[in-house]
Parts: structure tokens; C-alpha cells; sequence
């Protein structure tokens, strides 16, 4: 991918990198004589923000149970073995210079396989390549007369790929992406062709409406670190976070029905069991449910539609492109946004010495539930036909559809990524990509700031 496009966000609109610290560790008499022998935390949610609150909350010493509604730990975040093949629920990456993934994750036993620093863009019936001018310096020269933007705009991208080399600061004026794009003086031609696919890729936001703060802060990510995919999936993110927690303290195929605030604060499950929350409740799902748990949360941004993907993984007897390399639909033609081999990119992706591993992403729902997985399957078999040749993909095997009706929140401005008080009631925190930005770091983050603000109301 492009990395580095463009200048270093700013401390005051997302977070920046930061040296590793560990929550306090407290006695256990400092909170513990306060409650019952038996009280805990309540997290609702498993996923990156559950774990993450529940990892700074033991390690403070404070009892929780996590209570999870599905069979595994992760959310949106999960992996699954089909057919000897590693499908990530949705084309999903991790960005190693994320700095709560820094401050959360130890890296080297993820054994991160990283893409090529660019994308290739089909475009005009033919694939142009997109590098990043400083780590990719001569694949970028010889792109420099292909039709993915002008020479200019290629030239302003190593513009300000060397601005954010050097933390040049961003402006804190909140935007679109789009209305960012065009002020920095990128022609129609390169947001068209690169920067919409590539970003949608991202955002599930074709129309580029998204805030411009995000935008600054993953492009900076993409700056300084690399973007990859764990060996054995990305579901061992959480499976990593997960194994340092005690196992008593998880409760999988647990569904909340309800919390009920007061004094005697509540959670009452499926089948009507009642936990007391003497403690406190931090909740950690999605949007959707986290406002059916908590309508006091409900705003007007919540009225936006989430964003959604669908995911097709096929299996191919070879890759067309032997690179780890990401592609780009730059036609504005046809439902692909985005494909890629992840067996190119991590081998343990499929079997030893077998057949490969296709991955592509619809932005949207993909015609909806009206329209079969097979139906869908064909219609992007026809078209990659007339990217690779129709004898090339015809022999491909549809192995299975992700739909993620809800991939990601609708963060369009104006937005609030990094100043929401997780404390929405008395000892009711929430957390989670909608409470701060919608990436994985922003899941990771606003799990540490529920549990650190609860810490602090327990412990003056």
C-alpha cells in the first residue's frame, strides 16, 4: 500500500506512539474489603475492547468476569479453519505501528507477515503498480508515467510522504476525506483511481465521507510501521490477549438481556440468571447492541447506518500474482473493491505446497440477503475474468462468504475519537471502536481508558 502518504497527526486528535506502561498494581485490601468476597467487574463483550479492559483490570488486581455471547473470544476479530485454509472473518489487517497494538501486543509470536509497500490498480484493462516512493524507490520512478494520477500528484505524494518522515504536524480542522484529498491538491484522477478503492478498502466508505482525523492517523500508521497479517490469522490478536487472563474469569455463550442501573446495580442474562455489579459494568460490544444495552448512549450520530462488507474467499490451483500484494478495483466499474492471495503473504494462510488462498472484498452488503452467496460468488468470477482472463479464474472454488453487516461504526464528521468519558452512569463504563476510532488500536485504547477510569472511581 501507499504508506506514509501523508503528515503526522496531531496529540491532540488521535493518539500517538507512546512507550509501554503497565496499569497500576493495587492491593488486593485496597478494593476487595470494599465488596463482598464475590464481586467482580462485570465486561459485557469479548472482543479487542472486552480483552483489553479485562488484561489492565487484572493487572490491577481486580476481579472480573468477561461475558461473552458467542463460542470465542474476538468479536469481529476471529479466525476460522475451513477446508485446511485460515479465513479471517472479513479482510482484516493489522497495522504494526499502531501504538496501543505496540503497548498491548508482543509482536515477534504473532510472526506478522507484512505486504508489499504499495498496491497494484487494475485500471483501463490493464494493472498499473502504486509504491511507496521511499521504501519501494524504483518500482515507484518507473510508475511515474502510468495513468494513476498525474505526475504531479505522484510528485506530491513523495511530497508528503517526506513531511510525515519528519513529523510534519496535520491541521486539527476536521473534514472529510474526500474534501482533505482535494485541498492538498490531488487531482480527480488519483482519487478516483487510488486513494477511493484503497481507502474503502479501510473504511467501507466508498464516498470517502469519513472524518479526515482517522484518514491523518492511519496514514501516519502506515508511515511508520508495516501493514501485516499474523501467521496463523488475525484471529491470534485476541487469542494472544486472551491467553494471559485467568480462564475462570471467562464466560463464553453468555448473552446479556438487560442491565439494570441503580443501587443495587444489575446484569440479567438469557435465561434470566442475575449477576450483581456491585463493582461496576464495563460494556464492550458494538454499537447496535451497546445501545440496546445502554440507550442512554443513544446520539444523533447513531442515526448514521454502520458501515458493511462482504468478504469471498476462494481457492485458486495457483495465484495469478505471485506478490503480497494488494489489489485495487481503479475502474470504477463492477462490485470488487479490493482483493488479495493471503497464502502470498503468509504461507500457513493454507496448506504446505497447495493450492492458493483468494480473498476478496465487497464494500456495501453486496445486494443484500436476497441475493445468494452463490449468486454473488459467480458475479465476481465474471468479473476477475476480465482481470486475469476468464481461463485463469474459471477453475476458482467458492469456499465460503463472510457477510459483516456491521464491519465498522459510521465515523463521518463531526466526530469525537478521543474525548468521550467512558463513564455513561454510575459504575457503567462502555468502550469500543465506536467510542473511539474505528480501528483496531481504537478498540485496544478506549478498552484501557474504561478500565483505568473505573479504577479510579473504585480507588480515589
Amino acid at each position: 500500500m501507499a504508506h506514509a502518504l501523508f503528515p503526522q497527526v496531531p496529540a491532540s486528535t488521535l493518539s500517538t506512539s507512546t512507550p509501554k506502561r503497565r496499569p497500576p498494581i493495587l492491593p488486593r485490601s485496597s478494593v476487595a474489603a470494599q465488596f463482598p468476597p464475590s464481586s467482580a467487574v462485570l465486561i459485557v463483550g469479548g472482543g479487542l475492547a472486552g480483552l483489553s479492559a479485562a488484561t489492565h483490570l487484572h493487572a490491577a488486581n481486580l476481579p472480573f468476569i468477561l461475558l461473552e455471547s458467542s463460542d470465542s473470544l474476538g468479536g469481529r476479530v476471529r479466525t476460522d479453519a475451513v477446508d485446511g485454509f485460515l479465513l479471517d472473518r472479513g479482510f482484516q489487517i493489522l497495522l504494526t505501528a499502531y501504538p496501543e497494538a505496540r503497548r498491548a501486543l508482543d509482536f515477534p509470536p504473532l510472526a506478522l507477515q507484512p505486504f508489499y509497500p504499495g498496491a497494484l490498480v487494475f485500471h483501463s484493462g490493464r494493472f498499473h503498480r502504486v509504491a511507496d516512493p521511499f521504501r519501494r524507490p524504483i518500482d515507484s520512478l518507473f510508475s511515474l508515467s502510468n495513468p494513476i494520477g498525474s505526475i504531479p500528484d505522484k510528485l506530491l505524494v513523495g511530497l508528503h510522504r517526506l513531511r510525515a518522515s519528519i513529523s510534519f504536524a496535520s491541521s486539527n480542522t476536521e473534514t472529510t476525506i474526500h474534501r482533505r484529498l482535494v485541498a492538498l491538491g490531488f487531482s480527480p484522477s488519483i482519487i478516483n483511481r487510488f486513494f477511493r478503492p484503497f481507502l474503502a478498502g479501510i473504511f467501507f466508505d466508498p464516498e470517502l465521507s469519513t472524518s479526515s482525523r482517522l484518514f491523518d492517523f492511519i496514514f501516519q500508521c502506515l508511515a511508520d510501521g508495516d501493514n501485516a497479517l499474523p501467521a496463523l490469522g488475525i484471529g491470534a490478536i485476541p487469542a494472544q490477549i486472551a491467553a494471559n487472563l485467568p480462564s475462570h474469569s471467562i464466560r463464553l455463550g453468555t448473552m446479556v438481556a438487560s442491565i439494570v442501573p441503580g443501587d443495587t446495580l444489575e446484569v440479567i442474562l438469557d435465561g434470566g440468571e442475575i449477576l450483581a455489579a456491585d463493582m461496576g459494568i464495563i460494556v464492550a460490544v458494538e454499537q447496535p447492541e451497546a445501545e440496546r444495552l445502554l440507550p442512554q448512549i443513544i446520539a444523533d450520530t447513531s442515526k448514521r447506518p454502520g458501515r458493511s462488507t462482504v468478504c469471498i474467499y476462494f481457492v485458486a490451483d495457483r495465484a495469478p500474482v505471485d506478490e503480497p500484494v494488494l489489489i485495487l478495483n481503479g475502474s470504477g466499474e463492477g462490485i470488487v473493491n479490493n482483493m488479495c492471495f493471503p497464502t502470498n503473504v503468509a504461507a500457513s494462510y493454507g496448506p504446505a505446497g497447495g493450492p492458493a488462498l483468494v480473498s476478496v472484498s465487497v464494500v456495501g452488503d453486496g445486494g443484500g440477503m436476497r441475493r445468494s452467496d452463490e449468486d454473488l460468488a459467480a458475479e465476481v468470477v465474471r468479473e476477475l475474468g476480465g482481470w486475469f482472463g476468464s481461463e485463469e479464474v474459471r477453475s476458482w472454488r467458492h469456499l465460503k462468504t463472510y457477510r459483516i453487516g456491521f464491519a465498522q461504526p459510521n465515523q463521518t464528521p463531526p466526530t469525537n475519537l478521543t474525548a468521550k468519558d467512558p463513564r455513561v452512569g454510575d459504575r457503567i463504563y462502555v468502550c469500543g471502536d465506536h467510542w473511539s476510532s474505528a480501528t483496531f488500536d481504537g478498540a485496544l485504547l478506549s478498552g484501557r481508558r474504561a478500565a483505568e477510569a473505573l479504577i479510579r472511581d473504585l480507588v480515589p
